[in-house]
């Protein structure tokens, strides 16, 4: 597990490696803004940055992660609403023209969900997590009823289950649905697998997630 002394000997490789050969991105970006055309609602895991595994360039990408890449659906009530100001800014502000929920397997955030580890604790000793994660009560019953609530067949039902809840609660923002019925905007979901290396896209008409070549 690396110090932050280990993570400076990075950035000085990056100083001196990879920022010479991306500063003309850079500094383009610095100057003219960023014009990402892709959205990408993923983990917080430390296992599944999007920058790495679509090994993309400088301003590419507009990133939000969040345990489990969940998406709460739309709503006005008073509180702090990250996810939903971070996909006001990509739709409305940046005009991005897809969005990609991007689940990964091993999830901890799914297998609490579906397991309801984090159940009547505390803020600071999971409550935070567990009203998080309950966003995905309704989509774990289905998943409960067929596979159990154990085992990495049920864990890959839950994973898949919470990236067609997030697609699903997306489509509850009416400035959203809007750009995606004129076909200016497309969803899609997918899940990395760790162990595989592979990612897997769904597809929405038969709801199935295919490997990606």
């Amino acid at each position: 597990m690396p110090e932050f002394a280990e993570l400076l000997q990075g950035y000085r490789r990056f100083r001196k490696e990879t920022y010479p050969r991306q500063r003309e991105r850079f500094e383009e970006t610095a100057v003219e803004g960023q014009h990402p055309k892709l959205m990408i609602i993923g983990c917080s895991d430390s296992r599944v940055d999007p920058a790495q595994i679509f090994d993309v360039d400088p301003g590419d990408i507009f990133v939000v992660r969040n345990v489990a890449a969940l998406v709460p659906p739309f709503e006005t009530s008073p509180g702090l609403h990250g996810v939903s100001a971070a996909v006001e800014f990509a739709v409305q502000m940046l005009e991005v023209r897809q969005i990609v929920v991007m689940g990964h397997g091993r999830c901890g955030g799914c297998k609490a969900a579906l397991t309801q580890d984090y159940d009547s604790k505390q803020p600071g000793e999971g409550g935070f997590v567990a009203n998080w994660i309950n966003l995905l009560s309704e989509a774990r019953k289905p998943v409960a009823e067929k596979h159990g609530t154990t085992g990495r067949k049920a864990e890959l039902a839950m994973e898949f289950a919470a990236i067609r809840q997030s697609l699903a609660n997306l489509r509850t923002f009416p400035w959203l649905t809007d750009k995606e019925r004129a076909g200016s905007l497309k969803l899609r979901g997918a899940h990395f697998s760790i162990m595989e290396g592979v990612l897997y896209s769904l597809d929405e008409d038969t709801g199935e997630f295919l490997p990606e070549d």
